[in-house]
């Protein structure tokens, strides 16, 4: 199959990286520098998006929501399927801007170019395996039944890694602050994150803390203040405040 991605951005090129083992991949871009880059990169076919035949293609689009109508007005034909990365956008949006047989919508995250993304997905039900064929390629896939369910997903689907990265950053500081050397923090940190990705899958978070926790010890210490903190609060409150972003 070939995959023509609308959009060479990072999330682009992520998913761009992921995929390149797999499919055949062309892009759409504007920018002539970039389209050097991208042929070079990809040893692929690369397009201007004015007057872009999309007919019978299969198109990810990873555009800023905001162009959604520009785009549609540059390119022109009916593609087979779309597959839009557009937070937010609803399949009723993309169905008004962009001519198409199938619409599936898809939040995948930057972890794609290490074919670790988390990838929610959602659109034609006819179109739900080949959606999880090929997105499977840079990670785990989550089939949803609603786009009111994606849009919740977005916080931690798409954003998570950056809210995960003030994790990270926090603990390496935090590291820092009681004297330890910049580089050992940030080696300590990663090594943690590492080992918990296997950790997390194999049990629930509240058995895995209840493990760590010995009375009256450093990690209830640090659990407690963290509390104080309203940590917890804080991150649902953040799922929220993305989700209401996706609304507008």
């Amino acid at each position: 199959m070939t995959i023509t991605i609308i959009g060479a951005g990072a999330m682009g090129m992520a998913i761009a990286y992921g995929l390149k083992d797999r499919y055949k991949l062309e892009f759409v871009e504007p920018d002539i520098s970039r389209q050097e880059e991208l042929k070079k990169e990809f040893d692929a076919d690369i397009y201007s998006p004015d007057d872009f035949d999309i007919t019978d293609r299969n198109i990810i689009l990873v555009v800023k929501p905001y162009i959604l109508e520009s785009v549609g007005r540059q390119i022109k034909g009916k593609a087979n399927t779309l597959y839009s990365v557009l937070a937010g956008s609803t399949i009723e949006a993309l169905k008004a801007n962009i001519d198409a047989k199938n619409y599936i919508r898809i939040m995948p995250n930057v972890s794609a170019k290490f074919g670790a993304s988390t990838s929610v997905i959602t659109g034609d039900k006819s179109k739900r395996e080949e959606a999880e064929e090929i997105f499977s390629a840079i990670g785990d896939t989550f089939w949803v039944d609603s786009e009111k369910e994606i849009d919740i997903a977005t916080a931690i689907a798409g954003s998570g890694p950056a809210l995960l990265t003030l994790v990270a950053e926090a603990m390496m500081d935090g590291l820092v602050k009681e004297g330890m050397k910049r580089p050992d923090a940030i080696g300590i940190t990663n090594s943690l994150f590492k080992g918990f990705a296997p950790l997390i899958s194999s049990a629930h978070p509240a058995v895995i803390k209840d493990a760590v926790m010995s009375p009256g010890g450093t990690t209830a210490a640090a659990y407690a203040m963290l509390e104080e903190g309203a940590v917890r609060s804080s991150f649902i409150k953040a799922v929220e405040e993305a989700f209401k972003v996706t609304q507008k």
